[in-house]
């Protein structure tokens, strides 16, 4: 390795390494703990069961509330026929002996009986009840669970109930059969939906850290940080995401600091240029050396113009590519107007345009800002390395069009024509003005030919120098 790739490695190291401070400057280092999986399946599970049961305890009100009247018609017709029997088996009995019969029958029963004055009722009963009970229908208390039926024309009421075996004193020894159905199906519900929330939660829970952690690290300048695959299609999307989004920072990162690298390497020329220029300046007192200083100091000033102009635009187009604005052109010529425009710069060099090859009026969509920027920088770059004749020329190939742009030059080597479309790659390393240029041109002409859903290539000519090819499709 020689001295100046030693230099090169050790000034992008530098360079990264300042980045990285400088995004740990920038960004507050993450602090937060990990994910607890408990806390997180509890608050989950809270929740979810919270909801649950209310969402049950409401339905049910609901349904209770709406089957009220035919539940009500139901327990009258289940139990008319026991109310009736005991009427009947009352009547048999002189009303003085009614007490201890009720006393009696009560026992074969596993809900209480009674008998209470009529006047009593009057506020136990709601004005509906009261009505039922006088017309000689069964009135139902739902609060209490208890049924009354008049005897008859008398002024007494039976009493059956509380009918539910859990409001009956002598009943109470165990606990209900309803509640104790109830109390079972609830722990098996919250049982089983405690386990598949778990299964739930625990990847979720797994996502969350690696995310967690893959930000740490990008925070902390560990731009190489990527998320590992979701376990959970709710954090696939975000995961994938998040590694575009490093993925892209990383590139900017790489594009800022190749560029910054580039440009300082690049601006060092034009500078001792011009500083030699203002030395010889100050020791000479000869008009026309110093008339020649100043010209060459100008072109060294356009030189940093042109530079700092293609940096920009290249940065351009690698920070986001802009939006395609086609329309349409009278292809032929437009190419001829295009070459007119540049020709003066290829100073005595032959420049030919051919557009035989094409349909006669043929015309072809284009970004009319975007597609000249390309042809200008292939033709610069012709100028810059053919010895008499340049040639474009251009064709119809199905429904792409393409341009063709020969030299006769020195031609490029077969191992380097996809490599000088990177940005700052130059198979001339001079710094003369004539030839040395700034490696960007051909980066920009294949980021414009993407911006048209085309490619840009390089191959042989046949005029024995190198031929740059321009393929789109003509109608967009």
């Amino acid at each position: 390795m020689t001295g100046t790739e030693t230099g090169a490695v050790s000034a992008r190291e530098r360079s990264q390494g300042l980045a990285r401070s400088l995004f740990r400057v920038a960004l507050p280092r993450w602090r937060g703990g990990r994910y607890s999986l408990s806390k997180l399946f509890f608050n989950f599970y809270l929740l979810a069961m919270g909801s649950f049961v209310a969402i049950a305890f409401t339905a049910d009100f609901v349904i209770s509330t709406a089957q009220r009247g035919i539940t009500d018609d139901y327990a009258r017709r289940f139990m008319r026929g026991t109310i009736t029997l005991i009427e009947d088996e009352l009547f048999r009995q002189p009303r003085h002996a009614w007490p201890s019969k009720i006393e009696e029958l009560d026992q074969k029963f596993a809900y209480r009986l009674n008998i209470v004055e009529r006047i009593t009722l009057d506020k136990i009963l709601k004005p509906q009840q009261v009505i039922k009970l006088d017309a000689g229908d069964i009135a139902i208390d739902h609060d209490d669970d208890i049924m009354y039926h008049r005897l008859g024309n008398t002024s007494k009421v039976l009493v059956v109930g509380p009918l539910a075996v859990s409001r009956n004193p002598e009943q109470t020894d165990r606990l209900p059969l309803e509640a104790r159905l109830r109390l079972l199906t609830w722990s098996l519900t919250g049982l089983i939906f405690g386990i598949a929330l778990w299964f739930w939660v625990r990847p979720v829970w797994r996502d969350l850290e690696a995310i967690r952690q893959t930000t740490r690290d990008l925070g902390d300048g560990n731009f190489d940080a990527r998320s590992p695959p979701a376990r959970s299609q709710l954090f696939s999307p975000l995961a994938e995401t998040m590694n575009s989004m490093a993925e892209r920072v990383q590139q900017l990162l790489a594009m800022h600091r190749e560029l910054s690298c580039g440009i300082s390497h690049e601006l060092r020329t034009p500078i001792a240029r011009m500083r030699f220029a203002l030395e010889m300046l100050a020791e000479t007192n000869h008009r026309d050396e110093r008339e020649r200083l100043w010209t060459m100091m100008e072109e060294d000033l356009d030189e940093l113009d042109h530079l700092i102009d293609t940096s920009l635009t290249y940065a351009r187009f690698e920070r986001e590519a802009p939006e395609a604005h086609f329309s349409s052109v009278r292809f032929a010529d437009w190419l001829v107007d295009q070459v007119e425009s540049v020709r003066l710069l290829g100073r005595q060099l032959e420049v030919e345009v051919d557009t035989s090859r094409l349909p006669p009026q043929l015309n072809v969509d284009l970004d009319r800002k975007a597609m000249p920027y390309a042809l200008r920088n292939l033709l610069r770059n012709a100028f810059k390395y053919a010895s008499q004749k340049i040639l474009v020329s251009a064709e119809l190939d199905g429904d792409h069009i393409r341009i063709l742009v020969d030299d006769d030059g020195a031609g490029i080597p077969p191992e380097e024509r996809e490599h000088i479309f990177s940005a700052f790659t130059r198979l001339d390393r001079s710094r003369d003005r004539a030839t040395g240029g700034y490696g960007l041109g051909l980066a920009i002409v294949r980021r414009v030919l993407e911006l048209h859903g085309g490619t840009a290539t390089a191959d042989a000519a046949p005029l024995g120098g190198a031929r740059f090819t321009l393929s789109w499709k003509a109608h967009q």
